[in-house]
């Protein structure tokens, strides 16, 4: 697990636009894109309203050292992340990171499922950079209520992300949506079932709505493939001084999301 050394970056907009319905891509330039690993979150202020003193924590879909870029993909549903969206090239403000803990690689060997829902595509588009790093083979599952909320351009990404110098592995990416306008018509569990009928898994990585990633983690665990989740809080401070981001445990007593995830064994969750 990586060591976490928070710290406040100046940052500036290199690009924001929307790339699906009341969804935006956002690529910000800052010092954090060397110290940041995948699965890992920053907090960002957002000028424009002096009495939202909270910062936004988003995760990021990818972060490169030597140009200082990071992309990060989020949803627009409230009023702080509808200034973010106004934030045109050039703005500048400050963010807070790394923050957390992110993505460990597979214990053992074999491939790896990745299972996104919504906006949890980010995390695991990180976590696909990262098994490709190591030349790990990996199968994706990427699930949204509709066409228009599915970003496309990662969903390719993803198809055509190297895993190897020979061959893409046979990667198997599914695509679903709750009403059937693109993709299986379904939830991702019932996708990540069909893939678990097919083919054999090491570890299984999840992002998404809470109860989609329940439904994940009880698959995996019925399968005997450990898991990892990438849990979503509300985290007020995103250094554990407020202590809002409580996690259940199963083993009893809570833990933080923001210090102590946001990866978490998702057999160590009290879902």
């Amino acid at each position: 697990m990586e060591t976490t050394n928070t710290a406040l970056w100046p940052f500036e907009v290199v690009s924001n636009e929307p790339v699906a319905q009341d969804i935006w891509r956002l690529v910000l330039q800052s010092g954090v894109a060397a110290q940041i690993a995948p699965g890992q979150f920053m907090n960002l202020q957002v000028p424009g309203d002096g009495s939202h003193i909270l910062r936004i924590p988003l995760s990021f879909a990818s972060a490169h050292g030597p140009s200082g870029t990071v992309e990060i993909i989020y949803a627009v549903v409230g009023e702080g992340t509808r200034r973010l969206s106004q934030m045109a090239a050039g703005s500048t403000s400050t963010l807070v990171g790394p923050c957390g803990h992110g993505w460990r690689l597979p214990a053992q060997e074999g491939r790896s499922l990745l299972v996104a829902g919504g906006v949890g595509l980010p995390p695991i588009v990180a976590a696909a950079r990262m098994l490709a790093a190591q030349s790990l083979g990996f199968d994706v599952v990427v699930g949204a209520q509709t066409a228009y909320r599915h970003v496309e351009s990662q969903i390719d990404l993803l198809r055509g992300m190297t895993a190897c110098d020979l061959c893409d592995c046979g990667r198997r990416v599914l695509v679903t949506t709750d009403d059937g306008s693109l993709g299986i018509q379904g939830f991702t569990t019932e996708a990540m079932a069909q893939l678990l009928a097919e083919r054999g898994y090491a570890q299984v990585y999840t992002c998404g709505p809470n109860v989609m990633m329940a439904g994940v983690a009880r698959l995996a665990a019925d399968a005997g493939i450990a898991c990892q989740a990438s849990l979503e809080r509300m985290m007020g401070c995103g250094f554990g001084a407020c202590s809002c981001c409580n996690v259940p445990l199963v083993r009893g007593g809570y833990a933080l999301c923001c210090q102590d995830g946001p990866v978490f064994d998702a057999q160590e969750v009290a879902w």
